[in-house]
């Protein structure tokens, strides 16, 4: 099916009669499924929320599937309903949030972080099918959290997606002229966010070889608590964060001091090479003491400027895991 196609050739009389509406409801939205998913992460940061926001979605999406008549395309509808459960949910569950959100950067090592388990954290997204990798990119997501829902759900639409402005004005319920000023004030955010070029761009530059050769070296510094091996890998300006702990810090020298702790008293560590936001990323494992399994610490995206590591967003729950499909032990 083209999802842009009319829907009376699709749902008429004589396919309802061949087939349970039900059923032929999912097929029709199966190849949209993904991203679907895929944008309601961009709304709200976070793979658990989409979860919850596609399923109330496409709930809502059959009951209303009448309305899709007057609308002509299952695809416009779907992403109606999609925005709005989403702008719904955000609005209740607040936006999503990355350590340095909350304030500058540490000056001095914290030995004992405490979790702020109160704010709601950016999560981590896996491998998607979307229609542009760069729009699931870490920086961009984290700086769509800071557009009042009505100025995100028009970027996305417009900028991501292709709707007009008059199309997303029928979705929200507004003006083609107040989609149009949305546009803009979400555009000037974003690109004071978000650095040039995109990954994507960096990654195709820099090439898979040497991508894979700087994953392999951050993994096997970190295995070997190699902290000379790790900052040579690093931009001088890099970041470090590790959400929900607070505290991040910024530039070699404190990245350096800051990476002792783990790298050399914590354990054992064990890498696995992973993607997550169409970026490169590594799987940590850390045995305690002992003997036994290593077990799943954090997922490390990293970010590239150029063949360095520009940054480095290290999400700790082994609940990233289960999500990008990653093993619980090494």
């Amino acid at each position: 099916m083209s999802v842009g196609t009319s829907v009376d050739s699709e749902t008429g009389a004589g396919a309802q009669n061949r087939r349970d509406p039900a059923d032929e409801f999912t097929r029709l939205v199966e190849p949209l499924r993904a991203q679907l998913h895929a944008h309601c992460y961009r709304m709200l940061g976070s793979v658990h929320d989409a979860d919850d926001a596609l399923q109330d979605a496409l709930l809502r999406a059959w009951r209303g599937i009448g309305a899709v008549k007057e609308r002509g395309s299952l695809r416009a509808w779907l992403y109606t309903v999609a925005t709005r459960t989403c702008l719904d949910l955000a609005a209740a569950r607040g936006r999503r949030a990355l350590p340095m959100d909350l304030g500058p950067a540490s000056e001095r090592v914290e030995l004992a972080p405490a979790p702020l388990p109160e704010v709601a954290w950016l999560e981590p997204y896996p491998e998607a099918v979307c229609e542009r990798r760069e729009t699931v990119e870490l920086a961009f997501v984290a700086a769509l959290q800071h557009l009042p829902g009505n100025q995100r759900a028009a970027l996305l639409l417009f900028d991501v997606l292709g709707f007009s402005a008059a199309e997303i004005a029928a979705m929200m319920r507004t003006t083609p002229t107040s989609v149009n000023s949305a546009l803009a004030r979400a555009r000037r955010l974003v690109a004071e966010r978000v650095p040039a070029p995109t990954q994507q761009r960096t990654l195709r530059d820099v090439g898979d070889a040497r991508v894979r050769e700087l994953v392999t070296r951050y993994a096997t510094a970190m295995e070997r608590g190699d902290t000379a091996g790790l900052v040579a890998l690093l931009t001088q300006d890099v970041t470090w964060s590790m959400p929900p702990l607070p505290h991040w810090y910024r530039g070699k020298a404190a990245i350096e001091f800051a990476a002792e702790l783990p790298l050399k008293r914590c354990g054992s560590w064990r890498h696995l090479p992973a993607t997550a936001n169409a970026q490169p990323a590594v799987a940590c494992y850390l045995r305690d003491s002992g003997t036994g399994p290593h077990r799943a610490w954090s997922v490390s995206v990293l970010t590239l400027r150029g063949d360095r590591i520009s940054a480095i967003t290290s999400f700790i729950g082994e609940e990233h895991f289960d999500r990008l499909g990653l093993p619980l032990t090494q």
